[in-house]
């Protein structure tokens, strides 16, 4: 019998994960933990009805509304959930009390697609609105992304006047995989599974990212609509097919025996499917029937879900490979066979013979070692993960002491799981060094991507990023070679490389690279240095006493500094004439002075990084979230949830009339 006190622990702890995996679209558990965890919930409310309140997880259908995609929209048929069962024992129990009260119903059994609904309405043929499920009764407007996805047709020739569907937007695991190896080249955070990757991109303010990520979709309902389509669930699912529109698979049973015959052929299916799926759902297919058989007012009436066991298998591991990414960070790849085959093991229609370790704490924790064998699952996702011990190896793996691709020391960073080479120079890590001393918040060289740099690493042009300011050298090269172009490209970017040696140094600072180190960082270090060069004798201590430099950026930026190969690299920027010291600005002032701002929304007339601009001349501080710690929330139009935060926090909201009144009086301000 549970208590009080840990029924509301619980609540606590589901509705943490639902707003992960609604809201945030970064589930940290599998769908099979989340539902034990939901249903372990109902059997605690159904002991004690007397506890359910309005902000049981029960009682929600999960999503909030997001509005950094669109507006608003009030559904016009709710969006809800279904139902989940377990076993086949409970959907043949439902199938039996629906037809106990009528004993013609039939049933349609589908597939559950793991992606994200949203409704489509069309007026006259043409579609008028596409909208995300939000909280169920409230979504977002999302008709421009909807409209390049290739599924969904602007146009249906029918004489309906009105027509509303429902249905599951999905990322292919091709697509899937083509995006994650995309992010991998570019050192880039890859997305856990499609799922979540299809939501986001459902979301995107930019429909042309929409695009060029390719999503899908299948309508699994009609929510409004002619009564010729809308008696028979699986007539009605028929008609959209000769209209051309995408349908989910289904199929029309009339005993509890088909019903769960459909169950099992669905999930053989799945192995093979382009698409996750989740489970396999049932519905009444005479509409009429439904509103007889509620599930809560969060479900839909008439529906169930069966949710399949997650696939796991008993694997060894043969070898773990150690690489380093872009960052420089360690990583550990586990390769492995299937314990009972003796090939890779068979999960979810894939074969898997590698699998992520993540990091020595991991490898600690789950005693991952050469001989070991340990249970592998998917659990509805794509990518496969250990969850368990079954035979602990002789040895347990530790990591290697030096980097794998340069030779270097590895330095495990300070109160984190991770090792990383900090030489800027490792050949794993080259293109992403060189490219990011390039970019904007960096040295800011125009037309300098990372296809040119990756073409002069390979040509061996570039081994570090001072070898950038020696390209002039070899300008009569490059344009017989064609590496950046012909003539006028080539002395275009040699401009662009020359011109950035004027920058400050506070843009060098930022280039390179350093550990916790970003552009509002570099410009606190360099309010008390008056030349780069002179951190090559800062003390730790030195660089505490700078605001906002904690213990850790302190202690990168004198490793940096004190680091041989670091240091080589260094002098020669230098040598070549880049800008090390500070300038005077005539037109700084205090006025802001210990004040932190955040901008958010648009302005009438400064842009965004004008106004960041401006704080930081003032003397202020400019961070791109609010906080407990923020002052002011400067905020134009279409702020968003930063204006939501300031709100909720307390914390003084300015115009920028407020703003510009600030910093044009004659006072420093005073809070």
């Amino acid at each position: 019998m549970e208590d009080r006190t840990s029924y509301q622990k619980l609540k606590k702890e589901i509705s943490y994960h639902m707003n992960l995996y609604y809201n945030e679209n970064e589930p940290e558990i599998s769908d099979f933990e989340y539902d034990q965890m939901m249903m372990k919930l109902k059997e605690i409310e159904k002991q004690h009805p007397e506890w359910i309140e309005n902000d049981s997880p029960s009682q929600k259908i999960g999503g909030t509304v997001k509005r950094e995609a669109g507006v608003k929209v009030k559904h016009n048929v709710p969006m809800l959930s279904i139902e989940d069962f377990f076993s086949k024992e409970d959907v043949t129990a439902w199938v039996q009390k629906v037809q106990n009260k009528y004993p013609d119903a039939c049933f349609s059994v589908e597939q559950k697609i793991d992606g994200l609904s949203m409704t489509l309405r069309y007026q006259n043929g043409k579609l008028i609105m596409a909208e995300t499920r939000g909280d169920g009764m409230t979504g977002e407007d999302v008709t421009a992304n909807a409209l390049v996805i290739p599924d969904i047709l602007r146009e249906i020739h029918t004489g309906y006047p009105y027509l509303e569907l429902r249905g599951e937007v999905y990322m292919s695991h091709e697509d899937f995989e083509r995006f994650n190896e995309e992010q991998e080249n570019l050192g880039k955070k890859i997305s856990a599974n499609p799922r979540n990757l299809a939501a986001g991109t459902l979301r995107q303010l930019d429909s042309s990212i929409t695009q060029k990520r390719r999503l899908g979709m299948l309508v699994f309902n009609i929510q409004d609509g002619p009564e010729e389509l809308r008696m028979s669930h699986t007539q009605g699912l028929d008609k959209l097919e000769e209209l051309g529109i995408h349908t989910v698979f289904h199929r029309h049973c009339r005993t509890a025996k088909e019903v769960n015959d459909i169950i099992d052929l669905i999930g053989v299916m799945r192995s093979d499917l382009p698409y996750d799926i989740d489970g396999a759902v049932v519905k009444i297919d005479q509409i009429a029937y439904r509103n007889d058989f509620p599930a809560g007012s969060k479900y839909s009436s008439g529906h169930v879900a069966y949710k399949y066991p997650p696939e796991e298998r008993e694997v060894v591991i043969d070898e773990i490979e150690e690489t380093v990414g872009r960052t420089g960070k360690l990583g550990f790849i586990g390769h492995l066979h299937d314990k009972e085959t003796g090939q890779p093991a068979r999960l979810c229609g894939t074969n898997v013979s590698k699998v992520t370790l993540h990091n020595q704490d991991y490898i600690l924790e789950n005693k991952i070692g050469i001989g070991g064998v340990y249970l592998l699952k998917k659990a509805g996702d794509v990518i496969p993960r250990i969850c368990g011990t079954v035979t602990p190896p002789a040895t347990v793996y530790l990591a290697s002491k030096v980097c794998p691709v340069c030779g270097q020391q590895l330095v495990k960073e300070e109160d984190t799981a991770d090792i990383r080479c900090v030489n800027p120079s490792c050949a794993s890590q080259l293109t992403q060094t060189i490219s990011y001393f390039l970019s904007l918040d960096g040295m800011n060289v125009m037309g300098f991507g990372e296809t040119y740099v990756d073409t002069l690493i390979r040509e061996g042009y570039l081994k570090n990023y001072a070898d950038i300011y020696q390209l002039f050298r070899y300008r009569d090269e490059l344009v017989e070679k064609g590496l950046i172009g012909k003539e006028k490209n080539t002395d275009k970017l040699l401009a662009e490389i020359n011109k950035s040696k004027h920058n400050m140094p506070v843009r060098l600072l930022t280039a390179l690279g350093i550990r916790n180190v970003g552009k509002s960082t570099a410009r606190e270090i360099m309010k008390h240095y008056q030349d780069l060069k002179d951190l090559e004798n800062a003390a730790v201590e030195d660089l505490l006493q700078i605001q906002d430099i904690g213990a850790t950026t302190a202690q990168s930026v004198y490793d940096f500094f004190h680091n041989e190969e670091n240091l080589s690299v260094f002098h020669e920027l230098c040598e070549s004439g880049v800008n090390t010291r500070m300038e005077e600005d005539a037109g700084n002032t205090k006025k802001l002075d210990g004040l932190t701002i955040v901008v958010t929304g648009t302005l009438p007339t400064l842009g965004r990084k004008e106004a960041e601009d401006l704080i930081l001349k003032n003397g202020g501080k400019c961070t791109g979230s609010v906080s407990k710690k923020t002052d002011f929330v400067l905020a134009g139009e279409a702020a968003g949830s930063k204006l939501d935060k300031a709100l909720e926090l307390g914390i003084r909201v300015i115009s920028e009339k407020d703003f510009l009144d600030m910093i044009n009086s004659v006072e420093k301000l005073v809070i």
